[in-house]
Order: C-alpha cells, then sequence, then structure tokens
C-alpha cells in the first residue's frame, strides 16, 4: 500500500460520494411502489447490519486491507485465492458502474457519441488520478462534497417552487402491503449499501482509525437519507407510473422545472452531479483492484495501472448487449446470484474463524 493517509472529512465525503453513485440517478427500490422510500429505509438497516461483520473484521487487523487480513485468516494459499475473488468483483463493479455512467452521458448530452469514446476519454482521466494517489482523490472530494451539496439543496426548491410536487402520489402508506416492500428490502440493502464493503481495502488509510466505525456510519445514514427523499421526490413529481418507466427517474424530474419561463432545462445539473459521484465511485473500486492485484502478486501500481484500464474497458463494452440487459442483469443477476457470496457469506465465515482462532489464542 502506498505511504498516504486520509482525513476523517475526506474519508466521509469519499463513501458519501461513493454510496450515491449510481443509486442516484436509478428507480431505486420500485418494486417497492409507492413505499419505496421506506424499503430503502429498510434496506439501510440491512446495511447497518452488513457494516458491523466488516467493520469487527477490520478491527482485528487494523493496519491491513482486506487482502491482506484474508490471508491470515484463512491460510496462505486459500486466503490468497479469495482475496483474487474480490479484485475480479471490484472490477466487475467498477466496469458496470463506467458502463452506467456511459450509457446515461450518451442518453442525455452525448447523444451522437460512441458509449466507447466516453468511457476511453473518462478512464484516461480516471487512471492518471490514481496515479497520483488517494490522498488526491481525498482532496478533490473534500472540495467537490461542497459543490454536490450546493447543486441538491438548490434543485431540490426549484423542484418544490416549480409547483409539480403533489405529496398525494406517495399517499396511502403501505397500499399494496409489506410482501413488496420485503422482498425488495434485501436488494437495497445490497446496493447501495453492501457495497461499502468496498472500503475495508481503504480503511488502513484513515489517519484517525478509532474514528473508523463514526465516519463509516455517518456516511451510511447520510446516503440513506438522501437516497429517500430523492426517490420520494421522484414519486411525488412523476407519479407512479411514470416513474416506474423512466430510465432515469431524477434526470425527468429535474426536467419538469420551469420557473418564470427562464429557469428551466436542468438536465446538467443532475448530469454534473451523477459525474462527480460515478467518477469516485468507480475510482474506489478500480483503485481496491488495483491495490489488491499490488498486494496479491507484489508489483508496482504503475506496472499494471494502464493495462487493468485496458481490461476494464473491454469488460464494460461485453458485459451485456444493450442497456436494458444491463439493467434486468444488475436489478435480478447479480443481487442474489454475486452480492449474496460477496458480501455476506465470505465475510461473516471469516469473521467467525477470526474470532473463534482469537478465543483459543486467549485460552492458551
Amino acid at each position: 500500500m502506498e505511504k498516504a493517509k486520509l482525513s476523517a472529512i475526506q474519508l466521509f465525503s469519499i463513501m458519501l460520494f461513493f454510496e450515491l453513485g449510481s443509486a442516484l440517478v436509478v428507480s431505486l427500490a420500485s418494486g417497492a411502489k409507492k413505499d419505496a422510500w421506506f424499503a430503502i429505509f429498510l434496506g439501510m438497516c440491512g446495511g447497518i447490519v452488513l457494516f458491523f461483520i466488516y467493520y469487527f473484521l477490520y478491527r482485528q487487523y487494523p493496519n491491513l486491507s482486506f487482502t491482506g487480513y484474508a490471508r491470515k485468516i484463512a491460510g496462505k494459499y486459500l486466503g490468497w485465492m479469495i482475496g483474487l475473488i474480490y479484485v475480479i468483483y471490484f472490477l466487475y463493479a467498477a466496469a458496470r458502474n463506467l458502463r452506467d455512467f456511459g450509457d446515461l452521458l450518451r442518453a442525455s448530452t452525448l447523444t451522437n457519441t460512441p458509449v466507447l469514446a466516453i468511457i476511453v476519454l473518462f478512464l484516461l482521466v480516471l487512471c492518471y488520478v490514481l496515479f497520483l494517489g488517494i490522498e488526491t482523490i481525498g482532496r478533490t472530494a473534500e472540495v467537490f462534497i461542497v459543490i454536490l451539496i450546493f447543486f441538491g439543496v438548490t434543485a431540490s426548491f426549484l423542484v418544490f417552487f416549480s409547483g409539480y410536487v403533489d405529496f398525494h402520489n406517495l399517499q396511502p402508506f403501505l397500499e399494496n402491503g409489506w410482501e413488496p416492500i420485503l422482498k425488495t428490502v434485501p436488494s437495497i440493502a445490497f446496493f447501495p449499501f453492501g457495497e461499502f464493503f468496498v472500503f475495508t481495502m481503504l480503511l488502513p488509510y484513515l489517519n484517525q482509525p478509532e474514528l473508523a466505525k463514526k465516519v463509516w456510519l455517518s456516511a451510511l445514514f447520510t446516503s440513506g437519507i438522501i437516497l429517500m427523499f430523492i426517490t420520494s421526490l421522484n414519486i411525488a413529481v412523476l407519479g407512479l407510473g411514470e416513474m416506474e418507466v423512466a430510465t432515469f427517474p431524477l434526470l425527468s424530474t429535474i426536467g419538469r422545472v420551469n420557473l418564470f419561463d427562464f429557469i428551466q432545462r436542468l438536465d446538467a445539473v443532475v448530469v454534473l452531479s451523477f459525474l462527480l459521484t460515478m467518477f469516485y465511485k468507480i475510482s474506489i473500486f478500480f483503485y481496491s483492484a488495483i491495490i489488491g492485484m499490488v498486494d496479491l502478486f507484489k508489483l508496482k501500481k504503475h506496472q499494471i495501472l494502464l493495462p487493468s484500464g485496458l481490461i476494464l474497458i473491454i469488460l464494460t463494452m461485453v458485459i451485456s448487449s444493450d442497456f436494458s440487459e444491463h439493467i434486468e442483469e444488475g436489478q435480478k443477476v447479480v443481487p442474489y446470484s454475486l452480492f449474496l457470496f460477496i458480501h455476506i457469506l465470505i465475510p461473516l465465515s471469516l469473521l467467525l474463524v477470526a474470532t473463534v482462532r482469537n478465543r483459543f489464542k486467549k485460552a492458551n
């Protein structure tokens, strides 16, 4: 790992950007109908349970990344294989989010630009920033978080003053009962809240390790509240029917703003906010894959950065044939076939092994 440190506010900013990511614009928890905001709240509670699994693992080995203490817990060879599985997962997650970014940018603004061109240019910038190191990511996040908050507050006020908000669209509560909510909650716990697992690769960079728990939970609560608010706002403005069929509901919501026939066409605010959040989400997934490879294969970061970027470009383009297939895979296949294994089974198994081993050591 590079010799770098992040402050608590820098780590919080990165975590908030990461958690919002693509969840900012997609139809999150749409399966819960009008109660989508409540499903997000319950999913956030599930994310808190996952947090304690990851945090207790981190507390066992606070100076090591996940790929490091996986070998300590599971043994040299099995731990190495587990680390490799997570490196592949981080690359896959980076590719999925990069595809989200390319498709939204092409659909909203760069309509005549090939997705491949958008992805290549974005990744070149990303590789340059990652080459500069994690401290550069932290410092820029500390600045851009102020811009994101300003955009969010301003856009929310403009939507309310535009007169399109109808809170009756959110009523009645539990109109369809508990079943659709409970079916949606597991996928929300995994995405976006379970994806916080990636920060087990970055917590050793925190300059005040004792603040890790406070920073992580603060970022989780803040992002959960923001996502609940955005989802409720989308339903209140668009109505349930339009929200369910919209590819990017937040873009449609902001597009309704028209004050005095002067303040309108604010789609660019959403696109810029999405650009910021996705930049940090993709960079964290990609950076975690890089430092995982550095740890497992004993290489230098600059040796694998560009080759890994090339692999990421190829993976992004072949991950699905079109955007509809990409979204369906992300909503129906990935949460249960991949996230259950990656976010719960392996971390929980490692935690149990580490706990039992430490008790035997104390007994001896």
